[in-house]
Parts: structure tokens; C-alpha cells; sequence
């Protein structure tokens, strides 16, 4: 339906460096952890590796590939062998991406070595297939995408993407990322620590640990309430910022991504499941329970709902550590959206106003999402529910495939005193557990504590100062 020409034009626009102009936008001086990692895969002459980056809307995926595309042409790759374009666009879909391939092979010949850069990949026909041909027929090449729907994209690379590229998870920015860009990172030379080695240190490395990073309670808040979308950052409201959330994040994905990409017949009903997710985000759900309060919603429908949800990265699910395998599915399990901001602005809530409850169940989403970007791909996180009639609870078992587990308790308040008959007190003495830590509040609730002679010392710990420490990527 487009002349030759019309597609070229289209190429050159999303290709500006062809002409030798720069980007229209400015790019961020800041670099995410995936940028780092996607230099070095696609960089690699070990072994050759396509990468696909995945993650939620608006959380920068596009960004670290221009910000890619600028390093490459700084190195002396010549132009016109780095090819991008977006997806997301109409007229991509509409042409197809077989007849754009060929159009950019008669202007730039097959056998140079060349970096594609291909934007929300998921809204191309069989793009797993097309990866795999592009893998295998086009050994000089080396490529780089994004898609907004991740265990789609990963059911990608189970099919037929085994040994031939890698996808890298992006969430919402992590709490050091976010002090980077705002530039409110006085500790930047501060080294990053593994739960192993906060572990490990005496009470006193530890607390020398926690003067030298300080009180960042005020970047701590403002992230509270901006979340982890780089964009918002520029917002100087928080009510404008919320309602770019819904309308960029939120409403794009409910009324368009999700409808386009799944089996959807009513968006009323994926929506009231959402927002119902979001008023008990950090709840253990009980899905009978959900499927009473939404009427209309039937079991079926909402199991399958939920994971579109799952898929398009709007919220997380945390399962019972102490089920494996086929038990999981029938077990209840923890749901989280997959941002505090997200959360925020779907309910129309300031934090300023929040109860402790709910500050509570904020600060435990956001631990997660910390614990899951660092461990996430090598340990096992899941809550523990204790046996017994009292059902006592630790929010978060970071376990080994040997079983061996850290445990980790957000007790977000101003009295953030325990004791030894507290889950976490109790499970801190068992043999399996190398190390234990309490998510506290206030920048000066820290310390080094046994609570009985068996347990390994409780290590409280601010939450600012958790989450700055935590994101293990060093470049």
C-alpha cells in the first residue's frame, strides 16, 4: 500500500544518522545496568548473542538502545549499518517487516557488518521465526530489541531462540538508578553489597557501613512518590505525573497492548481486576474471594486475566516458598504491582496521605522488585508462611538452588521492635538460613542483634539504604 519511496522515507526518518544528523532527542548521560549489558553482548566476539530487552512501557528500553546506537557511531561504525525502527508505529505494521527488510538491503549491501535496533517487537508477525532466520543467514549481523510483553517474548526464545539470543529483563528504575539520574547521590563512590556480604560483616563494619552512607530519606520520599519511570522525573507535580502514568502506562496497556496482543472480550473486566490488584497490592490474593467482590468475573477468566497483566508487566507475583512444581499453581500467592508510582496514580493517592498499613505495603513492592532485578535469574524469592494456627509470615525467602536461603522482613514503621517469637526470629535459627534482614523505616533504625542463641543476628537495615546497596551491577 506504500510506493518504494514512501518506505524510504520512513527508514530515513527513524535514521537520522544517515544523513549525518544527530537524534531529535536528547539523550539521558546516564547509563542503566542494560546498556552496560547490551554493549557487551552485542560487542562480544566470544559468542555471538542477539538481545532482546523486555520490561514495561515507558521505563527507558528504547532509550538504551539509542543511547547504544550513539556509542556505536562514536566507535566509527559507519551510518548506514545501523538500521532502527519501531514497531509500535502504524504504517510498520502495515507494510510488514519482510518488504522494510528488503528495502533496506537494496540500499545497504547484505555482507557488511551490520546492527539492527528493532522497537517493540512483539507487533511483528512471527517475530521469533524472523529472529531465528535473521540469526541464522546473517552471520555478520548483530541485533537488539525491545518488547513490552515478556514472557511472550520469552516463550519466543524457548521456541526457537535456544543459543541464539538473550533477553534482558528491564523493571521500573531501581532506587540507585533513580539517585544517578536526579543526580542526589553524594554516596556515589559508595560500593554496591550481595546479602552475602552485608552478612558477613561484624556489627561494627556494619554500622561504620551505614554513617558513611548517611540519611537519604529526601530522595528516598520523592522516589516514593515518583516511582521508577525516568520520564517522570521532568514532572514538576505530582498530580500532572500520575495522570501521564495512567494515560502513557495504565490506559495504553489495558485498552490497547494487552486487547491487541491476547484473547480480551471484555476491558471493562481487566481493568476492575487491575485496579482491585492495585487496592491490595503486597496482599496474599484469595481468587474466590476476587471473583465474589468483581462481580461478572468468573474463575476462568480471571486466572487468564491476571496473566496478561503478568505478561504486559504491570504487576508481580510472589509465590509460597514452600511449595514446588505443580504445587505452586494451587497455592495462594502474593501480587504486586510492579510499580509504587503505578499504584499511586491508578487509586489517585499521594503518599503524603497514605496510612502506615499502606506506606507498609508500598516500601514491601518495592523491596521486592529490588530483590527480584538483583536475584531474580539465580535464586528462588517467595514469602514463608510458618506452619501452625497462627500463620506467621516472613515477606521474602531469597533462596539457592542448595536450598540455603536469606530472609527478609519490611517492617516499614516508626517501632520497628520484633521478638523472638516473631516468623522471621524463629526461622533466622534454622540451619538452612545464612543470613536474616528487617526493613526499617527511619535513617537511624540500624544495628547488629541476636534474639536467641541459636538465630543468626538480625540485621535492621533503612529501607533508602537497603534498596541503594542492594542493585549488585558494577561496570
Amino acid at each position: 500500500m506504500l510506493e518504494d519511496t514512501q518506505i524510504k522515507q520512513l527508514l530515513y526518518q527513524y535514521n537520522p544518522w544517515w544523513n549525518n544528523s544527530a537524534p531529535a532527542e536528547e539523550l539521558p548521560t546516564t547509563h542503566r545496568s542494560a546498556y552496560y549489558d547490551t554493549l557487551d553482548i552485542i560487542k562480544s566476539t566470544d559468542v555471538r548473542r542477539f538481545v532482546v530487552l523486555s520490561g514495561a512501557r515507558r521505563i527507558g528500553k528504547t532509550t538504551v538502545m539509542k543511547q547504544v546506537i550513539s556509542q556505536l557511531l562514536s566507535e566509527g561504525v559507519a551510518p548506514q549499518h545501523i538500521f532502527y525502527l519501531s514497531f509500535d508505529n502504524p504504517l510498520c505494521k502495515l507494510v510488514g517487516f519482510p518488504r522494510i527488510l528488503a528495502e533496506y538491503d537494496a540500499m545497504v549491501p547484505r555482507e557488511t557488518q551490520k546492527y539492527f535496533f528493532l522497537d517493540e517487537i512483539q507487533y511483528v508477525e512471527d517475530w521469533s521465526l524472523w529472529l531465528k532466520t535473521l540469526y541464522d543467514t546473517r552471520p555478520n549481523l548483530n541485533l537488539t530489541a525491545t518488547g513490552s510483553a515478556s514472557p511472550s517474548i520469552e516463550k519466543g526464545v524457548a521456541d526457537s531462540g535456544v543459543g541464539r539470543w538473550r533477553v534482558l529483563r528491564m523493571p521500573t528504575l531501581t532506587f540507585r538508578e533513580y539517585c544517578d539520574i536526579e543526580q542526589n547521590s553524594p554516596h556515589a563512590g559508595i560500593s554496591q553489597y550481595t546479602l552475602e556480604e552485608l552478612s558477613a560483616m561484624s556489627s561494627a563494619e556494619f554500622s561504620m557501613l551505614m554513617f558513611s552512607v548517611g540519611d537519604m530519606q529526601a530522595a528516598w520520599n520523592r522516589y516514593l512518590a515518583l516511582g521508577g519511570f525516568p520520564e517522570l522525573l521532568r514532572i514538576s507535580t505530582l498530580a500532572r505525573a500520575q495522570m501521564l502514568l495512567r494515560e502513557d502506562v495504565a490506559d495504553k496497556v489495558l485498552k490497547r497492548d494487552i486487547p491487541a496482543l491476547f484473547d480480551v472480550r471484555n476491558s471493562l473486566q481487566l481493568e476492575k481486576i487491575f485496579l482491585y490488584l492495585c487496592l491490595h497490592s503486597g496482599s496474599i490474593i484469595n481468587m474466590a474471594e476476587m471473583c465474589t467482590k468483581l462481580e461478572g468475573v468468573t474463575m476462568p477468566t480471571l486466572l487468564r486475566y491476571i496473566q496478561y497483566l503478568i505478561d504486559a508487566n504491570l504487576i508481580y507475583v510472589c509465590h509460597n516458598a514452600n511449595y514446588t512444581g505443580k504445587k505452586i499453581l494451587s497455592a495462594q500467592s502474593k501480587i504486586y504491582v510492579a510499580d509504587s508510582a503505578l499504584r499511586n496514580a491508578c487509586l489517585m493517592l499521594s503518599p503524603d496521605l497514605l496510612s502506615d498499613t499502606d506506606m507498609g505495603a508500598l516500601v514491601e513492592s518495592i523491596v521486592y522488585k529490588h530483590l527480584l532485578h538483583t536475584y531474580g535469574n539465580t535464586h528462588k524469592i517467595g514469602y514463608v508462611m510458618m506452619k501452625g494456627k497462627a500463620k506467621k509470615e516472613v515477606d521474602f525467602a531469597i533462596s539457592r538452588p542448595t536450598d540455603e536461603r536469606f530472609l527478609c522482613e519490611v517492617k516499614y514503621k516508626n517501632d520497628s521492635s520484633i521478638s523472638r517469637h516473631d516468623a522471621i526470629a524463629q526461622l533466622s535459627a534454622g540451619s538452612s538460613t545464612l543470613g536474616a534482614f528487617l526493613i526499617t523505616r527511619n535513617p537511624g533504625d540500624f544495628g547488629m542483634a541476636r534474639l536467641t542463641e541459636s538465630s543468626k543476628p538480625i540485621i535492621r537495615i533503612p529501607a533508602a539504604t537497603f534498596c541503594y546497596l542492594l542493585n549488585n551491577v558494577n561496570h
